[in-house]
């Protein structure tokens, strides 16, 4: 990020090419302030900071948790964590929502690590301000420019359940996302729905309205799902058994074997599929 007089005039994005080179794959400058420099200065900038603050061994510590859209600088979340919050508190009053949220574009695009968390950490603390239109913009980070879990769910653990706690919008607006082409933005859905298991919403509207996907050809969905069970089950026992029942010889096996994780080895019998 670029500043004058205390306030973000720019951002970049930057993708780590090797140990020591990276290549900036998005610029922007304020209209105001181009021409002036600017973007030069905050090249400069970006590229120190990866080159200074890039860790190979974090990179390889974390790389085997993933098998898709790790992109990571490797920085230290003990000096990444802190420095966030520096800038949330040095930048919320001028930048406000809309500026962290425009903010949050450009972070997530760039596809790193560190900066998509960055972009989540900044507008979930303005969860007072979201709106219908919010949860588009959430909607199309799943679609197009998130790639792994991790990202996947945070973004549904910390912000997309608030538009239902918070009576933004109703469950349905999420019903879209079950027919979607990314199987992020599916996958997104029970892994939001876990934080609406302590609610007042009856637990056969939450099996319902994951039903469609039971049918799922992606991994990574299935796991969502298989999540969403699990915890459920832990809270409705019966009834998420019966709905395990209704699919076993019908859904991934996957699905089935996540949602029973937590039972006994005879409990799980009952889980099997049919011969």
């Amino acid at each position: 990020m670029s500043e004058k007089k205390d306030k973000i005039i720019g951002t970049a994005a930057v993708k780590k090419k090797d140990s020591s080179t990276a290549k900036v794959k998005r610029l922007y400058v304020a209209p105001g302030f181009q021409g002036q420099g600017i973007g030069t200065k905050l090249l400069e900038k970006t590229l120190k900071f990866c080159k200074e603050n890039g860790d190979e061994k974090i990179v390889k510590k974390y790389a085997r948790y993933f098998v898709e859209g790790y992109d990571p600088y490797g920085v230290d979340p003990k000096i990444m964590v802190p420095q966030r919050e520096a800038w949330l508190n040095k930048y919320k009053d001028e930048l406000r929502f809309e500026g962290f949220l425009k903010l949050g574009d450009l972070l997530v695009k760039s596809g790193k690590y560190e900066e998509a968390f960055t972009a989540f950490f900044f507008v979930k603390s303005f969860a007072d301000h979201f709106s219908p239109k919010t949860l588009d913009g959430f909607g199309k980070w799943l679609k197009s420019d998130i790639k792994n879990w991790a990202h996947c769910d945070s973004l549904c653990g910390d912000i997309l359940p608030q538009f239902i706690l918070k009576n933004i919008v109703a469950l349905d607006a999420f019903s879209g996302w079950r027919k979607s082409e990314s199987k992020w933005q599916r996958r997104a859905v029970p892994v939001t729905m876990i934080k609406l298991l302590k609610t007042k919403m009856p637990i056969k509207s939450l099996l319902d309205f994951i039903e469609p996907l039971m049918l799922d050809e992606e991994k990574v969905v299935h796991q969502g799902l298989g999540w969403f069970l699990r915890e459920a089950w832990k809270l409705y026992p019966k009834t998420v058994e019966a709905f395990l029942l209704k699919w076993k010889d019908k859904c991934a096996r996957l699905i089935v074997q996540y949602a029973t994780e937590k039972m006994s080895a005879k409990e799980k019998l009952r889980f099997r599929r049919s011969k």
